[in-house]
């Protein structure tokens, strides 16, 4: 049905699935530029502006990899309009919180419909591109999609929280997922896996136990005690499920985590440079908009504005990087990724309470291209020579490790932060976030590493054995 689609239908599936999912990577980051107008009106601790952010991030690394094996086995446009409606949902309800804690909780039912639309979408994507050439641009465009909502969520919300308040930062995607919806009752063509796979509960699970133990022990750590029971309990849980999962998931014919994938160096590497540079992504955005609001005294509005050059060279280096990618391979845009980030990190270092905005925007602009180098050659890997059968559960591990990513950016971030705070919040910021920008860039140094071991002749012999095998046995 998908290989009938002439052109036109298919760029419009194209624009359906990147519209929607640029809603979803808008909410990974619009919250960042709202925090301090959510600090001062539900009276919120350093600690709950985590999990605000978390509490969404992390719902959606541990959902996104059942959504997309669930969505090959009972209809791709079903379960990607019911994520919709839940994001709506959520997002309608995040609105009209009154505390903090029920805002996180609303967060929570966000990311449960956020996490049936990132790999749901590419799956789609992946079925209605058959041409292999046509198909690695389609994913540029969407990873460049994807990068771009990232960086031009605090444009976006530091707009709305001057303009109208924070609350809006939710409203403004209640239309957008309704017409959504619409759109892909009318135009998007439903598809399944020819084999369905089976659901994996047990698998899944685990996955809950190793992210949510980590992410918890890494916010609440410094406040419990890093030598609490419960923070021990809490790591310690993480590495019982981290190694009964690869043990169980081995052993299963059809597992929720495909361990082959991993043997590919490629896939493998592009899943580590998603956590890597959304960690930078995350932990850069976290600690701008506190720096840019309660340090230099700026509106969220100007605060906004000022990271508008980091979303501008996202927006021309996204599209450069998927042409790069399609035209001569992941090597160039990975290496350039990795420098820049490292070179804005460090840039950022030197950051004082008094810093000129050329050098601000300099540290920006070089973050922008950065990042918007990222996306493409991480996507691009995660479906490369995947059966299109589990294109879903392919893209729904790339889609997790960036959410693993900025997930763990926050967290990391702000327990340095707190852990190394010393006086008032503004006064000592800016001294307590110099290791959290040195960790930035140690994240951009990666992301260089990562890419020059995964593009070489033997990586990419690993990814042609596990195309292969994977072919094979169906």
């Amino acid at each position: 049905m998908e290989d009938g689609l002439s052109r036109s239908r298919r760029l419009l599936v194209l624009g359906i699935c990147c519209s929607s999912l640029f809603i979803v990577g808008l909410d990974s980051t619009i919250v960042n530029l709202a925090l301090p107008s959510i600090r001062a009106e539900l009276d919120a601790s350093v600690t709950k502006l985590q999990w605000t952010i978390d509490a969404y991030t992390l719902v959606l690394a541990s959902l996104l990899m059942v959504s997309g094996s669930t969505a090959d086995r009972v209809g791709r446009r079903r379960t990607f309009q019911a994520g919709l409606v839940l994001f709506g949902v959520g997002s309608l309800l995040c609105g009209v919180a009154q505390t903090i804690d029920l805002l996180i909780a609303f967060r929570v039912l966000q990311a449960i419909g956020g996490s049936m639309l990132n790999p749901v979408a590419m799956s789609i994507i992946t079925n209605t591109f058959t041409d292999p050439r046509e198909r690695a641009q389609a994913i540029g465009v969407w990873g460049g999609v994807v990068g771009l909502s990232m960086a031009v969520g605090p444009v976006v919300g530091g707009a709305l929280v001057d303009a109208v308040g924070w609350r809006f930062i939710f409203w403004i995607n209640v239309p957008v997922t309704l017409a959504a919806v619409l759109m892909t009752a009318l135009f998007v063509p439903e598809s399944r896996a020819a084999v369905p796979r089976r659901i994996d509960p047990v698998g899944q699970v685990l996955v809950v136990l190793l992210l949510g133990g980590l992410t918890y022990g890494i916010i609440e750590g410094r406040s419990a005690g890093w030598g609490s029971p419960l923070i021990i309990g809490c790591f310690l849980m993480c590495a019982v499920a981290a190694v009964s999962l690869v043990y169980y998931e081995r052993r299963r014919d059809q597992p929720l985590l495909e361990p082959r994938f991993f043997r590919s160096a490629p896939f493998s590497g592009a899943t580590l440079i998603a956590v890597f540079g959304f960690s930078a992504l995350s932990g850069f955005l976290f600690l701008n908009s506190l720096y840019l609001q309660s340090v230099r005294g700026f509106s969220a509005l100007h605060a906004g504005l000022l990271t508008l050059p980091m979303a501008a060279m996202t927006v021309v280096f996204a599209p450069i990087s998927g042409w790069l990618v399609g035209h001569r391979g992941p090597r160039v845009p990975l290496v350039v990724a990795g420098t820049m980030l490292t070179a804005s990190g460090l840039i950022l270092s030197r950051l004082t309470t008094s810093t000129p905005v050329l050098p601000l925007l300099i540290g920006y602009l070089v973050f922008g291209l950065g990042f918007g180098m990222l996306n493409a050659p991480i996507t691009n890997a995660a479906v490369s020579g995947m059966p299109r059968a589990q294109a879903g559960v392919a893209a729904a591990i790339a889609s997790t490790s960036r959410q693993v990513g900025a997930s763990l950016g926050v967290a990391v971030a702000g327990t340095v932060l707190t852990a190394r705070l010393v006086g008032s919040f503004e006064s000592g910021f800016v001294d307590a976030a110099k290791l959290c920008w040195f960790i930035i860039a140690g994240c951009g140094l990666m992301v260089l590493v990562l890419g020059l071991i995964t593009t070489t002749q033997w990586a990419r012999r690993t990814a042609t054995s596990v195309a292969d095998d994977l072919v094979k046995v169906g």
